[in-house]
């Protein structure tokens, strides 16, 4: 279903300097990288405030993006992902093999742990994202939403994910993160244990879970698995081997799909 256009922006309004030339495709990929926050219902002014871009040019854009189904407006005037575009950004070959195949693990490994959050998460930079999630943490607030993002060192997938991405990948991510004090060694440890029982860093948003490494055909970690143990329970440190072995299950599957075994 496609959105009504947006209403234009507010007359008499200053007239706005336009930034630095970018291209048509560069404004309209910071249009939807700005619901990339924990923010995901945004208004013409927030988008314009985020990308940086004169009002009109916004409202112009999210025009053409309602159009197309890439944006929607909910009944309070605010701006969500739409639908159409979601669809197109699940299939992407990579991200929809390794949910398709891990799935059924990642269900039993929610039923083996009583019903615990679930997560399996990638690398993108320097942070993780959402693949999947199966339950929600037991504190009181919603879940992290799939497709979400956290500073990788703040998730134990993510400490496991750095662990394995190589000292290049780690050194810059230390570059650009001087409060993770430590961080080195812990990574150090990870990859030595092959998994990581908490994630919870000094700052906002850690989240303590136990997470092991998940690889491809070729032996390369392409994700995590994690378990987020719910407030009432004494600690990730006991769910560690039985997400080891998911993570090595998963491992197996998606090296027999890989090589069409």
């Amino acid at each position: 279903m496609r959105s009504a256009p947006p209403p234009p922006p507010p007359s008499g309004a200053p007239a706005e300097k336009e930034p630095a030339p970018r291209s048509v495709t560069g404004r309209v990929l910071s249009v939807l990288d700005a619901f990339a926050g924990e923010r995901r219902r945004l208004s013409l002014s927030d988008i314009s405030r985020r990308t940086g871009m004169p009002l009109a040019t916004t409202h112009r854009l999210v025009g053409e993006l309602l159009s197309w189904g890439a944006l929607e407006r909910n009944r309070n005037g605010r701006y969500e992902i739409g639908l159409h575009l979601w669809a197109v950004a699940a299939m992407a070959p990579r991200w929809l093999e390794l949910r398709d195949v891990a799935m059924p693990f990642l269900l039993g490994l929610y039923r083996k742990t009583g019903r615990q959050q679930v997560r399996l998460a990638v690398l993108d930079g320097m942070e993780t994202v959402l693949v999947e999630r199966i339950g929600a943490p037991d504190t009181g607030r919603a879940g992290e939403p799939v497709g979400g993002r956290r500073p990788a060192h703040a998730t134990g997938d993510g400490l496991v994910l750095l662990a394995y991405a190589g000292a290049t990948v780690q050194e810059r991510y230390l570059v650009h993160h001087a409060p993770a004090i430590g961080l080195r060694r812990v990574l150090a440890e990870v990859e030595g244990t092959g998994f990581a029982v908490n994630g919870r860093w000094p700052g906002p948003g850690g989240t303590v879970s136990a997470a092991a490494p998940v690889r491809d055909a070729t032996g390369e970690v392409v994700a995590a698995v994690s378990v987020v143990p719910g407030t009432s329970d004494g600690g990730p440190s006991a769910l560690a081997p039985v997400v080891m072995a998911t993570g090595r299950t998963i491992s197996r599957a998606l090296f027999r799909r890989q090589n069409g075994a």
